[in-house]
């Protein structure tokens, strides 16, 4: 199997973490989480505008089967937006041919880190420490359906719904969303 070239897409995020409304900015990154008798790798999609989770997947590969389920669910769960740009690092289930052609389906726009620098996607890096520290237990899960749903509950029931978050404020992601959609509403109803 030939490898694959090097693939250099721009840092367009550039470490520009605030962002004015869902739906424009996506980052993504993979860790590892034990599950039994072996390591298991969770994908992550998050919308920098309120630091929400939108699309996850668990499996027993690293690969870009992985990370395009993460985004698939979340441009599903999103209601297929226009105008997303998607940050990464550049890891090769990121840069590989598969993901970026459906990345392309999809029209969402890539951007990448800079090799080897962590900080440029920092709120990726912050998730995933929130998530081994808060929640998953030191020894790990016994099992891989164990950590799915864990890892689930963890999303949707507690770090989305009530783990208040500094960058919104003190408010959950879900809060802080519905905070600005009251206010755009509002305003569109004024204009």
């Amino acid at each position: 199997m030939a490898l694959q070239p090097h693939v250099a897409i721009p840092n367009h995020l550039s470490r520009q973490f605030d962002v004015k409304a869902p739906n424009q900015v996506w980052c993504g990154d993979v860790t590892y989480i034990w599950t039994g008798q072996r390591w298991s790798y969770l994908a992550i999609v998050m919308d920098l505008f309120a630091r929400k989770p939108i699309g996850w997947a668990l499996s027993r590969s690293p690969d870009s089967n992985l990370t395009k389920q993460a985004l698939n669910m979340a441009y599903e769960l999103r209601g297929h937006p226009n105008g997303v740009m998607f940050h990464s690092d550049q890891g090769s289930h990121y840069t590989s041919i598969s993901f970026r052609q459906n990345l392309w389906r999809l029209q969402i726009k890539q951007s990448m880190s800079r090799r080897g620098n962590c900080w440029d996607n920092a709120p990726m890096e912050r998730f995933f420490r929130s998530l081994k520290s808060e929640w998953v237990p030191t020894t790990g899960y016994s099992s891989f359906n164990e950590a799915q749903a864990s890892i689930t509950q963890y999303i949707v029931g507690y770090y989305s719904e009530h783990r208040p978050h500094q960058h919104n404020g003190g408010l959950p992601p879900n809060k802080a969303e519905a905070k600005h959609n009251i206010v755009s509403y509002t305003v569109a109803s004024f204009t």
